[in-house]
């Protein structure tokens, strides 16, 4: 690949936010070793970090060390490349090393977040998931704003069966993130977990009612074809016993359940069964008319 096109599409990168891993490296070796750094004035500094995540990610370290060699001697003292540092240090030295070199970072800056998010990481790594728990509060309290960390919260949570507490980190993501179907996907699937089927009902609702395009003669895709699903999965339960399903957040169930039902069966079956799903729709519209 040429210079101007691994230069074009790295940019395209980190203008995306895409960390594609393997290809960043291939094409931001190619940068590295032409000298092209140079060309890009200071989002060539920008590019050295891209390329040092991609090179850990890959297992080429010595290209990482390289381009961490450049941003210190350019940035010394400086928290993005202590923060690189720490993380190429993940990759060959024990965990011990590795949260005593995040304690010195943090002893000298307390409110450095990408260092205290990196040392819960490592916490959670190695299996001390209480002290990653409670630091991870901890810096909630004080970055409340992070949606990743409420996020992270809610999956250390829900990988220790603790689906209460999951469903508290997620209320407070809900909260930072009001407008992001699959936040309110994940809330959904986690009360279904936690036993709260009417709760996640009506979060499966939501996320349905978000996607603003689809209409009957839509085929459900992506996102809508799980939050279909999840419907369908929560409905059958109500349906066939609503009176044993108790809600542990006094959400109710829909008085017209059934209909809702009916609907989200010939919703998946819509999205999965071509012909068979057009008939379904058909039969469940015959049927709603003669109510």
């Amino acid at each position: 690949m040429s210079l101007p096109s691994a230069l074009q599409k790295l940019a395209s990168y980190r203008k995306n936010n895409t960390r594609a891993s393997q290809e960043t490296f291939k094409e931001g070796l190619v940068v590295l070793n032409a000298g092209g750094t140079n060309k890009l004035g200071d989002e060539g500094w920008a590019f050295l970090e891209q390329l040092a995540l991609a090179a850990i990610d890959v297992g080429r370290l010595d290209v990482a060390d390289r381009c961490l060699k450049q941003l210190g001697q350019k940035f010394p003292g400086s928290p993005r490349v202590d923060v690189l540092t720490g993380i190429r240090m993940e990759a060959t030295e024990s965990p011990s090393t590795v949260l005593n070199y995040y304690d010195e970072l943090l002893r000298a800056s307390p409110s450095n977040a990408a260092i205290w998010k990196r040392r819960i990481s490592v916490l959670r790594r190695v299996g001390k998931i209480d002290k990653a728990v409670e630091e991870l509060n901890e810096y909630l309290d004080t970055f409340y704003t992070d949606l990743e960390g409420w996020l992270e919260l809610a999956d250390v949570h829900s990988s220790c069966n603790q689906y209460q507490f999951a469903l508290q980190a997620l209320s407070h993501a809900l909260l930072l993130s009001p407008q992001n179907p699959f936040t309110f996907l994940q809330f959904a699937e986690t009360a279904y977990t936690a036993g709260d089927v009417p709760l996640a009902l009506k979060m499966f609702l939501v996320v349905i009612d978000m996607n603003d395009g689809e209409d009957e003669d839509t085929i459900p895709l992506g996102i809508s074809v799980r939050a279909w699903w999840g419907t369908k999965l929560c409905t059958r339960l109500l349906v066939s016993s609503s009176s044993t399903h108790t809600s542990s957040s006094n959400t109710s169930v829909p008085k017209n359940i059934k209909l809702i039902d009916e609907l989200a069966t010939e919703r998946v079956l819509t999205a999965y069964s071509g012909e068979q799903g057009i008939q379904a729709r058909g039969l469940v519209s015959k049927w709603m008319s003669g109510r």
